[in-house]
């Protein structure tokens, strides 16, 4: 019976989920472009995408510690969703550039203060049918959204809609998860208690050693991760891809992502975390191939890029749920993700910064950053 439950509050956070990465991945697909429209420099892009990842990732240790510290989890995770979802189609009324940018770091924040709470929520159905299974099946559905939101964005660019009409449509995605999301807490108010009763949980509320070591990989894994808005801003600035196939590339690298988390969630949960060593390879693999191929090749990597977005949102925090005690999920899970956060902002600004001197560079600054993260991994893994 609480197995059921488990998945049935899975799939509905699933749902909600997948409407809310229809809406701001559908965003996502194309607000590179559309600040280099309105007159930002590949630098600029790149800070911007930084920042609203620091500020979103950064605000997460709060929000997870407060979450944690009064209980009201479904507070926060109202207060980011709304926020998250409503900055998305206000970018239609953005028309200069500083304004656009404001939003989308908006859209960060909002995503920053329930990311903690929901993965903590999360967190409890794995005890009872395993925390592989739990988040990568909400990371499937993430993405499955996440492929659809572009792929309508390239359809109303391709009959000629323009940017502020695809920002404009995603009001309605965004209203669909704010309204699951109400139904979601209606039938299940105490997510926490799915884990009562489900098996051995760990007996201190210390951080263990292998949380930080977890932490430290996470951090090179994420300053070498390059930022989608720094990618779409090539294949515009190169001419690699046209540009109305830009969010299609990324949906394609949205819907790789679907396809491979519940593989990889299974897989993790039958034969253990070091997994992830090899989905960080495929993902360290895909800079060379957007940044110095064609089209083909830029292609692949888009799919490799989209495998290593999956690994990122779900393995981790399956491998983090095994080594952080339950009364500590939202304020462990907020503060992996603060670090993470400050490491995406640090490799995505100097992404930007060296896009303007060499994209060589770049290449080898995500490949060498990302690969060095394999043997910390192995580590953190030997130590659960």
């Amino acid at each position: 019976m609480k197995s059921r439950s488990a998945l049935h509050f899975v799939l509905i956070i699933g749902i909600a989920n997948f409407f809310a990465d229809f809406t701001y991945e559908g965003a996502r697909g194309i607000v590179g472009p559309f600040l280099g429209s309105l007159g930002a420099s590949a630098a600029i892009v790149g800070f911007v995408a930084g920042l609203g990842e620091l500020m979103g990732y950064g605000l997460r240790s709060v929000s997870g510690y407060f979450a944690d510290k009064s209980h009201r989890h479904w507070t926060f995770a109202f207060l980011g969703y709304a926020i998250n979802m409503l900055a998305v189609p206000a970018l239609a009324l953005a028309g200069q550039w500083p304004l656009a940018a404001g939003l989308v770091v908006t859209e960060r924040v909002g995503r920053g203060i329930r990311k903690p709470t929901v993965e903590a929520m999360l967190s409890y159905a794995g005890k009872s049918i395993g925390a592989g299974w739990v988040f990568g099946l909400n990371e499937a559905l993430d993405q499955a959204g996440a492929t659809i939101g572009p792929l309508l964005m390239a359809l109303i660019l391709y009959r000629n809609g323009g940017y502020r009409t695809g920002f404009g449509v995603l009001l309605i995605p965004a209203l669909l998860c704010l309204a699951i999301l109400v139904a979601a807490r209606l039938l299940h108010p105490r997510p926490h208690e799915l884990e009562k009763g489900t098996g051995h949980t760990l007996a201190t509320t210390n951080l263990r050693q292998a949380y930080w070591i977890y932490l430290a990989a996470g951090g090179l894994i994420a300053a070498g991760f390059a930022d989608f808005a720094l990618i779409g801003f090539h294949f515009q600035k190169a001419n690699t891809v046209p540009g109305n196939l830009i969010p299609v590339f990324y949906a394609v690298a949205m819907a790789s992502s679907a396809l491979a988390s519940i593989p990889l969630g299974r897989i993790f949960d039958r034969f253990g975390p070091n997994i992830s060593l090899f989905a960080f390879i495929i993902s360290a693999a895909a800079a060379p191939l957007m940044f110095l191929g064609a089209s083909i090749s830029a292609l692949i990597g888009m799919i490799f890029w989209g495998i290593g977005m999956s690994a990122q949102g779900s393995l981790f925090q399956a491998m983090l749920t095994g080594v952080i005690p339950s009364e500590k999920r939202s304020t462990a899970f907020g503060l992996f993700d603060t670090g993470y956060g400050i490491a995406w902002f640090l490799g995505s600004v100097t992404m930007g910064l060296l896009y303007g001197k060499s994209i060589l560079a770049v290449v080898l600054f995500s490949v060498i950053l990302q690969l060095a993260a394999l043997p910390i991994l192995f580590i953190a893994n030997k130590k659960r």
